[in-house]
C-alpha cells in the first residue's frame, strides 16, 4: 500500500494522514481485539496502526505469536487502506536485560519494538532510557526528564522520541520537545492507545504536537513524515524476513 519513497526519507513534511505506532490489545492491557482495535482506527482516519503490546521476557513469545496471525486478513486491511504491523513495547525490563529483550523481539517478528520510557508517572527503573537507546529498538516511549545526552544518543542511532497523547505520560511533553528539537533528533507523537476514546484523529495530533511547544512544520514531521519513515523501515524488514 505504501510506496517506495516511504523509504527514503523527506526534506519536506507530509501531512493528511494518521500513523500511530503505540497501540495496545487485549493481549496485554488494551481494551479491544486487535481487529477491533484497527477498525476503531480505520474511523478516525488511519493510514498505519502498530500494535505494541507490553512484554518482558515471560509473555514475549506468546504475544507476538497472536499479534503475527494479523497477517492472516492482510489482504482486508490493504482494502480498507490501512498497514497494520505486529509490534511489542518492552515495559519494566531491568535496563541490563533490554538490548536482550530487544534482540529477541525483532528474532521474534516484531516491526515496531517501543521501549517503556523513564515516564514520570510511573516507578520505571532508572538508566532505562539510556539502556533502550544502545539497544535495537525503534521508539522510546514517553521518556520523561530525558538528558540532553540521551536525546543525542537517540539521534546517533536513529531512534525516534515520542511526544504521547497520553494523559500522565504527557507530563513531559514540553520538556521532551525542547530537548530533541535542541539536540536534533527526531519525533513521533503516538496515542499509548488502551481503550477506544484514546484514538484521535491526524488534526488532533498536530494539536498534541503543537502544544508541546513544536512549531507548525516540526510538528507535521513529528505527526506524519517520522511515522511514515518508521512504516517504511517496518516493511522493508518484513520484506527481507519474507525473502
Amino acid at each position: 500500500m505504501f510506496g517506495e519513497a516511504i523509504l527514503i526519507g523527506f526534506a519536506e513534511p507530509k501531512t493528511d494522514m494518521m500513523i500511530d505506532l503505540h497501540t495496545h490489545s487485549i493481549f496485554s492491557d488494551g481494551e479491544l481485539i486487535p481487529s477491533e482495535l484497527v477498525r476503531r482506527a480505520i474511523t478516525h482516519g488511519y493510514s498505519a496502526i502498530a500494535i505494541t503490546d507490553h512484554v518482558d521476557f515471560t509473555n514475549i513469545e506468546f504475544v507476538m505469536d497472536a499479534l503475527k496471525k494479523i497477517s492472516s486478513v492482510e489482504n482486508e486491511w490493504d482494502e480498507w487502506g490501512i498497514e497494520v504491523l505486529a509490534g511489542v513495547e518492552l515495559t519494566h525490563v531491568p535496563p541490563a536485560k533490554i538490548g536482550k529483550l530487544a534482540d529477541k523481539a525483532r528474532s521474534l517478528g516484531a516491526e515496531i519494538i517501543v521501549v517503556h520510557g523513564e515516564t514520570i508517572v510511573e516507578p520505571v527503573a532508572p538508566g532505562t532510557n539510556a539502556a533502550a537507546l544502545s539497544a535495537d529498538i525503534d521508539i522510546l516511549a514517553h521518556p520523561g526528564l530525558i538528558t540532553n545526552d540521551e536525546a543525542e544518543c537517540a539521534r546517533e542511532n536513529g531512534i525516534f522520541l515520542e511526544i504521547t497523547a497520553r494523559a500522565g505520560h504527557n507530563r513531559t511533553n514540553g520538556h521532551v520537545a525542547r530537548v530533541a528539537t535542541d539536540v536534533g533528533c527526531d519525533l513521533v507523537v503516538n496515542t499509548d492507545t488502551h481503550a477506544p476514546g484514546d484514538l484521535i484523529t491526524d488534526e488532533m495530533a498536530m494539536k498534541v504536537a503543537m502544544g508541546a511547544g513544536l512549531t507548525e512544520r516540526d510538528a507535521t514531521f513529528a505527526v506524519s513524515t517520522n511515522p511514515l519513515r518508521l512504516v517504511g523501515l517496518a516493511l522493508d524488514r518484513r520484506t527481507a524476513d519474507q525473502s
